[in-house]
């Protein structure tokens, strides 16, 4: 499909590396670029080392001659579309996008389904359960996207009418063209990443181009909770489904009196089951199952197959996710939660006090509705990171006092042990991305579980 082309790809994380290797393959000649320098990216070069038509440019700033006959380029989430060079290829007239794109144009010789959820929080567990669903229900299914797998490699191990449930984050979605799932869902929008899109009507702008090419033949779920997500419908051309927890919605998912998840389609009302049996904790996780229930029952999977699922899913990894008891104090790691509002979720999901550990990354985020709600649950806040000066100015500022400044995940979880009570709850909900410190939200995670473990082996 591409072996006539000469593409760019640009930044060698997981998704770069994936379509540099896909396009190779394919027969396509490749010249990849990348911020760092050789050695730093000599591993990787090397698993180029059986291809042949390959070109590598190191730099953030690449000579405009290396690039002047390219067909396209191919860009990593993390690269801003601003940079000079990005700009410079878009205005001579050459196509800009993601990896996202790459695999949904590929994927079309092989007529695979596309599910696409986004949203700022969430979409790790829904995609999560979704996929689940879908594998229970027989399908060949490939859980792909910001969740960590390239949906491009997907793509190529793929057989025919296979399904790709597909994460999304804004960055992905900003430079998608032609990609059309059979059925999104834009599960929820508050404040993240403003220092990538500048404003919340550009984030909510790249969030909606998981339906921009959507029609009457496709579905899109939206939270009616949300106003913003329910205003989406204004701009979908796709038949909209909506869930709420909050209203009784005259078509749609939503919950009743008794706190039963029904669904009604076509005037007709349908018990799915109560919300009660559901194995995931807290209000977030209700809507994330809710979404869920419209997206595989619009699709066509049967209502049981849902259910029994739904009763026996396992939390995803790094989001609310149980590590140990120590000493009758409880550890949860929810490193997942890399924005303020996601952190808010976390803390109204428990009972018992929390000691809440925040901080890292700084991506212009406001922390002050997270401190107005967190302080009915949160004794004693840890803090580390960039925002650690911001994060105690705004807890003291709505009054909580008890903060204690640390270096380190590490030092973060002994100290949280120094002031626990039996029964409190030590919670990673850093409300901040983890760049600066770690990679990425798993490393975080890891070297969370990992202290919690030496903790309890000490």
């Amino acid at each position: 499909m591409f072996s006539k082309n000469k593409i760019l790809v640009v930044g060698m994380a997981r998704s770069g590396i994936a379509s540099a290797k896909y396009l190779l393959r394919s027969g396509a000649e490749v010249i990849i670029n990348d911020s760092k320098d050789k050695e730093s990216l000599k591993d990787i070069i090397k698993e180029f080392d059986e291809f042949e038509k390959v070109k590598f440019i190191f730099g953030r700033n690449p000579n405009s001659k290396d690039l002047s006959d390219i067909d396209f380029a191919v860009v990593s989430p993390g690269v801003p579309l601003d940079l000079d060079y990005i700009l410079e290829i878009k205005e001579n007239g050459k196509e800009v996008f993601s990896e996202i794109e790459l695999a949904y144009r590929a994927s079309r010789e092989k007529d695979l389904d596309f599910i696409a959820i986004t949203g700022t929080n969430g979409k790790t567990t829904t995609t999560s359960i979704v996929g689940e669903i879908f594998e229970k229900a027989g399908y060949e299914t490939y859980i792909v996207g910001n969740i960590g797998n390239p949906a491009i490699s997907a793509v190529e191990k793929a057989s025919e009418k296979a399904v790709l449930v597909t994460e999304l984050s804004s960055f992905q979605l900003e430079s998608v063209v032609d990609f059309n799932p059979k059925v999104s869902s834009v599960l929820n929008l508050t404040e993240d990443h403003l220092n990538r899109h500048h404003t919340m009507e550009n984030y909510a702008k790249a969030k909606m181009n998981v339906f921009k090419n959507q029609f009457d033949r496709e579905v899109c779920v939206l939270n009616y909770d949300d106003e913003t997500t329910r205003k989406m419908a204004e701009y979908c051309k796709a038949k909209v489904i909506y869930f709420s927890r909050k209203v009784q919605l005259d078509e749609g998912i939503f919950l009743d009196k008794d706190n039963n998840i029904v669904m009604k389609m076509n005037n007709k009302l349908q018990k799915i089951m109560s919300s009660k049996e559901l194995s995931l904790p807290g209000g977030h996780n209700l809507e994330n199952c809710m979404a869920a229930i419209a997206i595989c029952y619009e699709y066509g999977i049967d209502i049981e197959t849902i259910v029994d699922l739904l009763k026996n899913f396992k939390a995803v990894e790094h989001r609310l996710e149980y590590v140990d008891t120590v000493e009758g104090v409880s550890y949860i790691n929810d490193s997942k939660g890399t924005n303020p509002d996601s952190t808010i979720k976390a803390v109204q999901s428990y009972e018992h006090p929390i000691i809440l550990i925040a901080g890292g990354y700084d991506k212009g985020s406001d922390f002050n509705e997270l401190f107005e709600i967190a302080k009915k649950y949160v004794r004693s806040v840890v803090i580390l990171g960039q925002t650690s000066d911001l994060i105690e100015d705004t807890a003291k500022k709505h009054g909580l006092d008890d903060i204690y400044r640390v270096e380190t995940i590490k030092e973060a979880v002994y100290k949280s042990h120094q002031i626990a009570n039996e029964k409190d709850i030590v919670l990673l909900s850093p409300a901040c991305a983890s760049w600066g410190m770690y990679n990425n939200y798993e490393e975080r995670g890891i070297d969370f579980k990992k202290s919690v473990q030496e903790l309890k082996e000490k």
